[in-house]
């Protein structure tokens, strides 16, 4: 007797993906995801293809693996795609320390991020 199969957490109509350790802060990362929501994923490629943010290749990478999920896993139309939800959360904080004067420490947190895009079939683009 195997384990039972898990039910799906997204609608029949929609696949994700999710990038788990980016080198950079929320905030950062935030402000690119804006950038795409509720938008269809061919003018979301071309807004972060010629973004001059860093960390809009990761984010590019996200939505790529996301649109593959769709067409490869779920059999979804990707000229119907758009980019329903692109959301950040917190993801590890690494503690360095630089010596100061007088014997003290300046704290340096370098914070990583996830990124989790949605990706949803729809019936008509605009």
């Amino acid at each position: 007797m195997g384990k039972r199969k898990n039910p799906r957490r997204l609608a029949d109509n929609e696949a994700w993906a999710v990038n788990r350790m980016i080198r950079t802060s929320p905030i950062k990362l935030n402000e690119v995801a804006r950038m795409i929501r509720k938008k269809p994923v061919d003018k979301a490629l071309a807004t972060l293809e010629f973004s001059r943010k860093r960390v809009a290749r990761e984010v590019k990478k996200t939505l790529e693996s996301a649109i593959a999920n769709a067409e490869n896993n779920h059999g979804l139309d990707i000229d119907n795609l758009i980019v329903a939800e692109a959301y950040v959360g917190k993801s590890l904080v690494m503690k360095r320390w630089r010596p100061r004067a007088r014997g003290r420490v300046g704290r340096i947190l370098k914070p990583f991020s996830r990124l989790t895009i949605v990706v949803r079939e729809v019936e008509e683009v605009n």
